[in-house]
């Protein structure tokens, strides 16, 4: 990632460009895993779209995106994405975050460039995120974005699961107003205990369950955001998902936990469809070969409610 922000500041858009085709062509014919997957994914989603649309897709196209996106990343990390490049397309739902102050969990994907989110802490004054990755690199990552961007409104913590500790100091920033952004859609490294059985692009999925099981604990409202990448700028949706996740008795719980996580996975089906080479998630998602049952049923809005 250094390299990658001396070959921006050095060269710009064009020299990132001329390091990320090469870089990206080298990935695309040596990891075998993450090719198939790209491949997997693509075969799904092309069920749902139009003819016109579905020759496009290709595999290799995909992984340029994801480049593409990459780059993207660190103009928003460095603070070059500014309120002109980015659409907010549910402004009451901004409005509501803004006046409210109530704090929160945001939930995002792998779809597009989550990243941008540090736009809405620049497009709502004061408001404070705490992104949680799975990966022992935050510390490095921290230091990194700190050094070409000095913004104390976002804060990166690592984290390998939500321990009562981590539930505390998460639940602390929420009750003085900010919000916890966590990915929804990304097994975690701790295995596939703590996941929910989901129909996501017409086939049964894993999808974690560790978003929704902090929203419960902590009790606070929960909002999902999408951004994507439309005709060069970035369009971002944040919707209210929950007032409040509230489970019941453990006999119900793992029910209602399981409705969650199929409302996510209905939700990210949809903004999938809206850029299809966006979803970036290059690990077999999907158990097995496709079977002659697992056509998807036409995608629209989600009929589970909680």
């Amino acid at each position: 990632m250094k390299f990658l922000l001396l070959m921006f500041r050095f060269f710009g858009r064009t020299g990132f460009r001329l390091c990320l085709y090469p870089v990206m062509v080298y990935y695309y014919l040596s990891r075998t895993e993450a090719r198939a997957a790209s491949q997997q994914y693509l075969r799904q989603i092309s069920a749902y779209l139009p003819e016109s649309e579905r020759g496009g897709l290709s595999s290799y196209r995909h992984f340029v995106m994801f480049g593409e996106i990459l780059m993207d990343k660190l103009l928003a990390w460095m603070g070059k994405i500014l309120r002109d490049d980015v659409e907010f397309e549910t402004p009451d739902t901004i409005r509501e975050i803004e006046t409210e102050r109530k704090g929160g969990i945001i939930i995002v994907s792998h779809l597009g460039n989550f990243e941008v989110c540090s736009a809405l802490a620049n497009e709502v004054p004061d408001l404070k995120l705490t992104i949680l990755i799975y990966t022992r690199h935050a510390q490095k990552f921290n230091q990194l974005m700190k050094r070409v961007n000095g913004s104390t409104d976002v804060e990166i913590m690592q984290v390998t699961d939500i321990s009562p500790i981590t539930a505390m100091q998460l639940s602390e920033r929420i009750a003085a107003g900010g919000y916890v952004v966590i990915a929804g859609d990304r097994t975690p490294v701790t295995g596939q205990k703590r996941v929910s059985r989901v129909r996501f692009l017409g086939r049964d999925a894993p999808m974690p369950q560790g978003a929704f099981v902090l929203a419960g604990l902590l009790k606070c409202p929960v909002y999902l955001m999408f951004c994507l990448k439309q005709q060069e700028r970035y369009h971002i949706y944040v919707e209210l998902f929950a007032r409040q996740l509230e489970y019941g008795n453990r006999k119900k719980r793992q029910e209602a936990l399981d409705l969650a996580v199929q409302k996510f996975a209905q939700r990210l089906e949809f903004y999938c469809l809206k850029a299809p080479l966006q979803w970036f998630n290059f690990f077999p998602y999907w158990d097995g070969p496709s079977q002659p049952g697992d056509n998807p049923l036409p995608a629209g809005e989600p009929d589970i409610r909680i």
